[in-house]
């Protein structure tokens, strides 16, 4: 009996060895083949309406005459014909008087988290705002500035215990910067996190706000924005954009984030002081570095780049429209900031009042584009935003440095973007077949047939954009017209 017993020991060490040898450490097989399965580190999830969502910002004060909320809301017909889905409005709370930077101050300069700019209108102009625009189909979002409140804030008295202070035990504005209208709050501090998350929560409870555009995201403490996902998602399906570029913010936090490389990628294209290859950077590290899940703006324009940066004819000049079509169809979620439809040509004034000249609009086709961008991309569901879309796949020719393509396919629907960003047209060969197939051209509705190894041609300034799926018409490929933006 003992000799049975050694024999049936001996055998399960061999096994145990066995196991061992095979997985490299002491765990059972299946523990082991878990432990090296991926794991994503993105916790949330998307609400399922911004899918295909295209963003609008708002900028209350310049977007009527009036500068109202009554006034914006009677333009919600006509962002609901333009095709937009998620109304970004620039930040609505009074703004503070001491060290105020012009006549009516910055926006982000914020007096009362909890109240609104009387200016804009009243809260139940808010609410009405809001609940048009839900009527109408739109999701609304608002900018929170967490990082700092104005001077004359009341909880520079109540709290100056909440304020980081200079060398010498005084308020301070955020270092290095010149915003000498603000100072930082303190965000060590229980109290200050209470204050903003309660804040949060109150407008997106009592006013059916379904989320924030989180102004200079990175400057607060990343497990406050985690903490805040969670609390607003019990209450309803929330939508964060975060002005922030780092990839952790996107794990548990934000769905959106600025895409600063691209936007400043894309103006350096434009203007000529880089050629197409400029774009490689940020679409490698887009697909290895960033997690799926992300959305990326790819904006052309938002309200500091039109206040600080230059106009859309400053910035993008002859390749305004071939750079749209390209924040619009690649990888990454789009925004139209409002004046862009009119084909807006002038920096706005940051400080004082100076709406939008929607008349020089009258003759502009850009807009046109733009909606019927909008329109192309629901059309395609290769386009949809993030996990939703299909990859980007660098389509190889023989001019990479004068031809941006590539192609993108998900479930059928195959689309391929070839973009000229020079001031001459260029005719490139296609390395393989990854271009090949059977379209319809964007913009004339033509029939295009692409073979394996054939030679595409793209206009100078210009681009083209195929579809295996019916695209709705829109202007011809963009050549000369953009340079004067009409």
């Amino acid at each position: 009996m003992k000799r049975i017993l050694a024999g049936v020991a001996a055998f399960a060490l061999a096994a145990a060895g066995a196991a061992y040898a095979m997985t490299g450490t002491g765990e059972e097989p299946a523990a082991a083949e878990s432990a090296w399965a991926p794991k994503s580190k993105v916790t949330l999830t998307h609400p399922e309406w911004s899918q295909n969502a295209v963003l609008y910002q708002i900028n209350t004060r310049q977007f009527t005459p009036e500068g109202t909320f009554k006034a914006a809301q009677q333009q919600l017909p006509r962002l609901k014909a333009l095709g937009v889905d998620i109304l970004w409005l620039m930040p609505i709370h009074p703004i503070g008087k001491e060290n105020r930077k012009g006549t009516l101050g910055s926006p982000y300069s914020v007096q009362d988290y909890y109240a609104v700019n009387p200016e804009l209108g009243t809260e139940a102009d808010f609410k009405a705002f809001v609940d048009a625009a839900h009527a109408q189909g739109f999701k609304v979002i608002l900018d929170l500035v967490a990082n700092h409140t104005a001077w004359d804030h009341p909880l520079a008295k109540e709290h100056p215990d909440w304020y980081e202070k200079t060398w010498d035990g005084k308020f301070r504005p955020t270092p290095w910067w010149d915003w000498s209208d603000i100072i930082d709050l303190d965000w060590s501090k229980p109290g200050v996190r209470e204050h903003l998350g309660k804040a949060m929560e109150h407008w997106v409870r009592e006013y059916g706000v379904d989320g924030y555009r989180a102004d200079v995201a990175g400057y607060i403490p990343l497990d406050f924005w985690e903490v805040m996902r969670a609390r607003l998602d019990a209450i309803r399906p929330v939508f964060m954009l975060g002005e922030v570029q780092q990839t952790a913010h996107h794990f548990a936090s934000f769905d959106a984030s600025y895409a600063w490389d691209w936007h400043n990628a894309a103006k350096r294209i434009a203007k000529g002081e880089a050629n197409a290859t400029a774009f490689y950077r940020y679409y490698s590290e887009n697909e290895s570095l960033w997690p799926r899940e992300a959305m990326r703006m790819t904006y052309i324009e938002n309200h500091d780049s039109n206040a600080w940066e230059g106009t859309l004819r400053e910035n993008y000049g002859a390749n305004l429209d071939a750079m749209t079509v390209l924040s619009f169809t690649g990888e990454g979620i789009p925004l139209v900031h409002n004046g862009m439809e009119a084909c807006n040509m002038k920096r706005l004034e940051f400080f004082e009042k100076d709406p939008i000249d929607w008349k020089q609009g009258e003759s502009c086709t850009y807009g046109t584009l733009i909606k019927n961008l909008i329109a192309f991309r629901k059309a395609n569901p290769a386009l949809a935003n993030r996990q939703w879309g299909a990859r980007m796949v660098k389509v190889e020719t023989d001019k990479p440095e004068q031809l941006f393509a590539w192609a993108r396919q998900k479930d059928g629907n195959k689309v391929v973007g070839l973009f000229n960003f020079t001031g001459s047209p260029v005719t490139a060969k296609l390395a393989d077949g990854l271009a090949a197939g059977s379209y319809k051209e964007f913009g004339s509705g033509a029939a295009v047939q692409i073979k394996p190894g054939e030679s595409v041609t793209v206009p100078a300034n210009g681009y083209r954009l195929l579809a295996t799926a019916s695209a709705p018409s829109g202007p011809p490929i963009m050549q000369e017209r953009q340079a004067t933006g009409n």
